[in-house]
């Protein structure tokens, strides 16, 4: 199952310069790496990155996480993953740009 991260163009680049980051800031505030299913994303970019440009997309097999990635209950009393470690570069699957459109933001065609 591929889980999901949208990083703001300096945390992509602080991601891509040292290997691993805590995330966002309020990643490192909550004291874990926020991400969405497939099925939350588009929501979770209308709530926290509304008309916001520049982001990227990054695609994590939850797996290989192991026992750092909790699923754990969130807004609207869904189960969110959450990873209790550095997220790192090397963990993630792919990168997409996530263009904003007159719409929101436009994901990969075939994310559910």
């Amino acid at each position: 199952m591929l889980i999901y991260k949208i990083l703001r163009a300096p945390e992509w680049a602080d991601l891509q310069a040292k290997g691993e980051t805590a995330g966002a800031p309020i990643d490192v505030s909550d004291g874990f790496v926020h991400f969405s299913t497939a099925a939350q994303a588009r929501e979770t970019a209308a709530k926290h990155f509304t008309h916001e440009t520049g982001l990227t997309l990054a695609a994590l097999k939850a797996e290989p996480l192991g026992d750092a990635l909790k699923w754990e209950i969130s807004r609207g009393g869904a189960e969110f993953p959450h990873l209790y470690a550095p997220l790192r570069l090397a963990d993630i699957a792919w990168v997409q740009d996530l263009p904003l459109g007159v719409d929101g933001h436009i994901f990969p065609k075939d994310m559910v």
